[in-house]
């Protein structure tokens, strides 16, 4: 049986759809027993659809934003 630090790890090959079938449903096998997990996957799908929604083009803006912050947070420390 699939450990919740396994599916955690490999979480991001079963959203992307890039497991084979073996692993898919030893997947689904530990989401349909196990709570956490299923609660753990349906933010990371929530997670991955307010993503794909935020406005392209941005990035520079983002960049220099996070810049900014990572130096404020260097100064803090």
């Amino acid at each position: 049986m699939l450990s919740c630090k396994e599916l955690v790890a490999q979480s991001s090959d079963f959203l992307d759809g890039q497991m084979n079938l073996r692993r898919r449903l030893a997947v689904r096998m530990h989401l349909a027993m196990c709570h956490n997990c299923r609660r753990f996957i349906k933010q990371m799908r929530l997670s991955q659809a307010v993503l794909r929604r935020l406005p392209q083009g941005q990035s520079a803006e983002l960049d220099a934003l996070a810049l900014k912050l990572a130096e404020l947070r260097r100064k803090r420390s």
